[in-house]
């Protein structure tokens, strides 16, 4: 971290992709709402949808196109069964995927979790200047993907770089 750069606050919006979670027993999306909030930044909106592409894809297109909304954080719907459609929603939407984000996922999963990472369908891109992180459904994966991943790269004092200097529409306000 770098002490001569500010904590620039950024909007997050969260998407819990669930056949079966409601807000009383939504633990991984809590959890994000609480590391976001506790981190300094804003929670634009909060939802939950089920298990449908066309339900993701129609909540993530409408924060893409926000202007308040500078990045998305999914999760669940990132498996392997056949419910599990969170990445063929999202993938169409983006303008560039981040293929590292996917990777290294896996890679410090499979630290906690061995072979099982080889499950996740993590992944991550950008979208109308709308970055865009997937994670599966655990609070566990959850927890791995913000703390290892996302905090830092959502955060501009982190150094050589992050992808909040990458985002223009804070350069408009």
């Amino acid at each position: 971290m770098s002490d001569s750069r500010p904590f620039i606050p950024i909007g997050i919006a969260i998407l819990t992709v669930s056949d079966s979670r409601t807000e009383a027993d939504d633990t991984s999306g809590g959890y994000l709402v609480n590391a976001v909030r506790e981190s300094g930044h804003r929670v634009a909106e909060k939802r939950i949808v089920p298990d449908d592409i066309y339900r993701i894809r129609a909540v993530v297109s409408g924060w893409i196109a926000d202007p308040e909304v500078n990045a998305v954080i999914t999760t669940g719907g990132t498996g392997i069964t056949g419910r599990d459609g969170t990445p063929e929603a999202v993938a169409p939407l983006l303008d560039k995927e981040i293929e590292g984000f996917g990777e290294l996922f896996r890679a410090i999963s499979f630290r906690e979790i061995r072979t099982s990472s080889l499950q996740s369908r993590a992944l991550a891109g950008v979208a109308n200047a709308t970055f865009i992180f997937c994670l599966p459904g655990s609070s566990g994966a959850c927890q791995t993907g913000w703390e290892e991943l996302i905090r830092e790269q959502l955060d501009h004092r982190h150094m050589p770089c992050n992808l909040v200097m990458l985002m223009p529409r804070l350069d408009e306000k």
